[in-house]
């Protein structure tokens, strides 16, 4: 099967594209910058192409049997998603994974889930076999908090006392797997959660706990939290996530009745818990 993977050099695309090498699956990653072809695991061959500028996607999805279909985050989310759909449908693809958000009641005043809600029904109404995914929060996001994990002893991210069902990169990674190779049904829409339901007091604990030093949990404040954001993201992306973290607030996000489940039929063991992937991490930080 001919496999086109787009983001293969990001979180999640990345995570895939290095399961596919790793199980010796040839496929092809979709590059906007050819100088990050390099960084590609073996067996994965770069193709120039860009989702912002879809007359280049005719050539880069020729051939392809199944997609493995991210738009990043910007203004233009949408128009990405529907761009990437429109050329695997045009090339003849007849499978398309999805890699979305997951979608609790109300969330659609999240502009970076709701803009990924008219790419969902286009994948559904699109004739392919297609699996939509649908994660809730990675734990490796909390990489990028690591100076103020380690060196501040905070965990910064404002998630509130409600609690997430967070999910690990790897998991998600391996439902893609086996939905690009047709181990999922044809059109199945897929929850992906972790089997706690942690608020940030808990995820601080966790990372005291393995860290062996203190660490505290940073609060609820959404105006301090975005004062030091700005400092890293657009304003763009502040305003947005402090939608985001009040949604988190005010209604938490835990796993829908079922996934958890789901996810360990598919994976064929428990998702994996917060508590080992802070404990992993953890060692590797002190180590480095």
């Amino acid at each position: 099967m001919s496999i086109l993977v787009i983001g293969a050099t990001g979180t999640i695309g990345g995570a895939v594209a290095r399961l596919l090498s790793a199980r010796g699956i040839p496929a092809r990653a979709l590059l906007r910058s050819p100088g990050k072809a390099a960084s590609l695991p073996a067996g994965i061959h770069p193709v120039p192409g860009d989702l912002q500028d879809p007359g280049t996607l005719p050539a880069a999805f020729a051939g392809a049997e199944a997609v493995f279909l991210v738009n990043f985050q910007a203004e233009d989310e949408t128009a990405q998603g529907l761009a990437g759909l429109a050329a695997a449908v045009a090339a003849g693809a007849r499978r398309i994974v999805y890699l979305s958000v997951g979608m609790p009641d109300g969330c659609e005043i999240i502009p970076h889930f709701a803009s990924k809600m008219p790419i969902e029904d286009a994948v559904r109404r699109s004739g392919l076999a297609h699996v939509i995914i649908r994660p809730n929060n990675f734990y490796q996001n909390d990489a990028w908090f690591r100076p103020a994990i380690v060196d501040a002893g905070v965990y910064p991210q404002p998630i509130g006392g409600l609690g997430l069902s967070r999910v690990d990169v790897g998991d998600i990674a391996e439902c893609a797997v086996r939905a690009l190779l047709g181990e999922v049904g044809d059109a199945e829409t897929l929850e992906l959660v972790g089997p706690d339901v942690l608020d940030g007091d808990a995820t601080a604990a966790a990372w005291q706990r393995h860290l062996g030093r203190p660490v505290r949990y940073a609060g609820d404040d959404l105006e301090a939290w975005a004062a030091g954001a700005r400092a890293m993201l657009p304003e763009r992306l502040v305003h947005d996530f402090a939608i985001m973290y009040r949604y988190f607030q005010e209604r938490g996000w835990a796993a829908p009745p079922g996934a958890v489940a789901r996810l360990t039929t598919l994976l064929g063991r428990p998702p994996r818990s917060f508590d080992d992937y802070a404990s992993r991490t953890a060692a590797e930080w002190r180590a480095g």
